[in-house]
């Protein structure tokens, strides 16, 4: 019988149940169990798959197949490789394709770690320059550059760049160009298809979504700058367990469903808040009079999970999380509880005090725009 997700012909929902999964073996389950190894029988001369846990393990293969389907459907010369972390994996990209004299690109709006990686990059003779993620602004330093680091939509701020035609800039220039693809997932967008030559992300997040497992991944075309990242994390040794592998696979079956009904909601609650007068700096890319709107309608076919808002104060914005009832205040994003915070309170962002990252989940919509509204209300006592 044929795969018909062997193609990318599948909908997005059939092939994220069946993702990576094995060929069918009579009374063995459809996904096999963790493998717990630090090595494997190996006589006579390693010419197998598996030889020492460090560089490769039987769940990560299924995993790392089965993230490979969902970011590039029907492309046989890409691959996937899986990390301990959403940060490992950032670090494998960045210091495996990077040396000291390179000039690298990052967002001056990014991911709050961002800050830590550039002082280690300067610290190894590598040139960081930065600019925001809106209005393509990094195509104003690409000159001379190595890489271009994108982030799209860049959290906290949600802004979001025409990925296609920085990357077509950054080609023409010499440059590789990866995405951190973490807050639109897969099923947000594919940044492959768009031109980059890897889609980096954390599957901590939505990938994963039920905020019990660390992890991130790497997928990218097959190639010297690939096998410079496994490279490097063999190097490293940044490598997932097989248990939180495992759960991330199992996780991956449901992402769909989730991501269809936390976008949905997100769209409900940010339409909620638009218009309250207490309310500044709305942004969700999926309103139609968001400032990103026009080019995530081009290149996203889901807008994500996450909404940001601005109350007066930061005093209005901690009582607004305290009297929250169904949003549980907690960082990340993407769970299926919903979760909120005041950014302002790790003091790494460029965000006003009264910032808050709401991560719709996956509860009742009405039940959530109810509590959200409720809490504004209470707040301003």
């Amino acid at each position: 019988m044929s795969d018909p997700t062997a193609a990318g012909g599948a909908g997005e929902g059939t092939r994220a149940v069946r993702a990576g999964l094995p060929e069918p073996v009579k009374y063995e389950p459809t996904l096999p169990g963790p493998v717990f190894a630090a090595h494997f029988h190996l006589p006579g001369e390693p010419t197998g798959p598996y030889t020492y846990g460090r560089d490769e393990n039987p769940t990560w293969t299924r995993l790392e197949s089965a993230v490979g389907e969902l970011e590039a459907p029907g492309h046989d010369d890409v691959e996937t490789l899986v990390f301990a972390s959403g940060m490992a994996a950032i670090s494998s990209v960045l210091f495996s394709q990077l040396r000291a004299g390179d000039i690298v690109v990052l967002p001056s709006d990014g991911y709050q770690a961002l800050p830590l990686v550039r002082a280690q990059l300067e610290a190894y003779g590598i040139e960081v320059r930065t600019a925001p993620t809106g209005d393509d602004a990094q195509l104003t330093v690409l000159d001379g550059a190595k890489l271009l680091w994108i982030e799209s939509p860049s959290n906290p701020g949600l802004d979001v760049c025409d990925i296609r035609r920085l990357a077509e800039a950054a080609h023409a220039r010499g440059a590789l160009v990866a995405v951190d693809n973490t807050l639109a997932t897969p099923l947000g967008q594919r940044p492959l298809e768009l031109g980059a030559d890897f889609s980096v992300a954390s599957g901590t997040k939505q990938l994963t979504g039920h905020g019990d497992v660390l992890l991130g991944y790497v997928t990218g075309r097959s190639g010297e700058a690939m096998a410079a990242v496994r490279r490097w994390r063999k190097i490293v040794g940044a490598i997932p367990g097989p248990m939180e592998a495992w759960l991330a696979h199992r996780s991956i079956a449901t992402l769909q469903m989730r991501v269809d009904r936390q976008s949905a909601t997100a769209l409900a609650v940010a339409q909620a808040l638009r218009g309250r007068p207490e309310v500044t700096g709305l942004r969700y890319p999926g309103l139609t009079d968001d400032p990103s709107h026009q080019v995530a309608s081009r290149q996203m076919r889901r807008y994500g999970c996450v909404v940001s808002f601005t109350l007066p104060t930061r005093a209005r914005a901690e009582r607004f999380l305290e009297e929250l009832r169904l949003v549980d205040g907690a960082t990340s994003f993407g769970g299926v509880r919903s979760t909120a915070e005041r950014r302002g309170r790790w003091g790494g962002d460029a965000v006003p005090e009264g910032f808050v990252r709401l991560s719709v989940g996956a509860e009742d919509p009405e039940d959530l725009v109810a509590d959200v509204l409720r809490a504004l209300e209470e707040s301003a006592r």
